[in-house]
């Protein structure tokens, strides 16, 4: 079994691996972290648990979460693969958690074979910025999340001829999963299994299919998105879009995207949210439909040498 241990914690702290019973410390933890950052939470509990719970993870090697004295946590890493997230709780900062969780990721990701590690960090966290570029990671992509109001009930254009589009519902989750992936193979790093995929989507607590649109070209699922209403966030989230290669520049995109803010502003939420980055080249899109910045992270990579 590795050495769960990371080199340099600073006395006082103690540390193991995380369980699924720890997705709510967890998530509290991460929480305060986006709370000094961003000045409110935006992660939804369920999707620690998700994560937790991810095929292939082995938290026993893969997590590691970090107590103070009074056993209140202080950090938390988290490694599958090639990525990595690590979070250090305000009040732990600048005590040198982010240093030793960093390398225990490095460590644990060189253990399980990995020649890369990547980690996302807002790009208003300096402190975390600037540990990575010390550690040798360099930028790869850039992720904004984007917003648009909801004031009024949007317009919908109608689909293009030939095209029906409808809720998500029961039984659609294979074709949904095939689409999006088929979508996201020009630019992800690796194919999701149905296990992965469905962990981080339709089988999460916040799916809301009633704000996730598809369209269909005869019985052909051709265009997706899948949306999320997240507890504690008065927002609507549009977790993924997607359209079949063969059928984009034809307005589905907008078409579907329309769709569901107009379900979110009929659920009362005053505005909509959603992630991209510079590796798909959607931000024109989202632009065109009225969706501006709110702000950006950006992705760090490193290649691993040997411990």
């Amino acid at each position: 079994m590795p050495d769960l241990r990371p080199q340099g914690l600073p006395p006082g702290y103690r540390c193991r691996s995380a369980t699924t019973a720890d997705a709510a410390a967890i998530h509290g933890l991460v929480a305060a972290c986006e709370r000094a950052l961003h000045g409110r939470p935006e992660t939804a509990a369920d999707r620690i648990a998700a994560e937790l719970a991810l095929p292939g993870l082995r938290p026993e090697y893969d997590t590691l979460l970090v107590h103070d004295g009074t056993g209140g946590p202080a950090g938390y890493g988290w490694v599958r693969g090639r990525r990595a997230r690590v979070h250090v709780h305000p009040a732990h900062q600048g005590r040198g958690l982010g240093g030793a969780l960093l390398a225990w990721a490095e460590s644990r990701a060189r253990q399980a074979g990995s020649d890369r590690l990547a980690q996302t960090v807002p790009d208003t966290d300096r402190a975390a910025t600037a540990l990575l570029r010390a550690g040798g990671y360099g930028p790869l992509v850039t992720e904004w999340l984007l917003e648009i109001a909801l004031p009024g009930e949007p317009e919908v254009p109608d689909p293009p001829a030939g095209i029906t589009v409808r809720p998500f519902r029961q039984g659609d989750e294979q074709a949904a999963y095939q689409l999006t992936e088929d979508a996201f193979d020009e630019w992800q790093p690796r194919r999701k299994t149905y296990e992965e995929w469905a962990r981080r989507t339709v089988e999460r607590a916040a799916f809301l299919p009633a704000a996730s649109p598809l369209a269909f070209a005869g019985d052909q699922l051709i265009g997706a998105v899948l949306s999320l209403d997240v507890p504690g966030n008065d927002e609507g989230y549009v977790e993924r879009v997607a359209v079949r290669r063969d059928h984009r520049d034809r307005g589905i995109a907008r078409t579907l995207l329309r769709e569901a803010f107009r379900s979110f502003h009929r659920l009362g939420r005053p505005a909509c949210t959603l992630w991209t980055h510079s590796g798909t080249g959607a931000l024109p899109l989202y632009e065109r439909l009225g969706m501006t910045v709110r702000r950006s992270s950006t992705v760090y990579g490193k290649a691993l040498g040997t411990d």
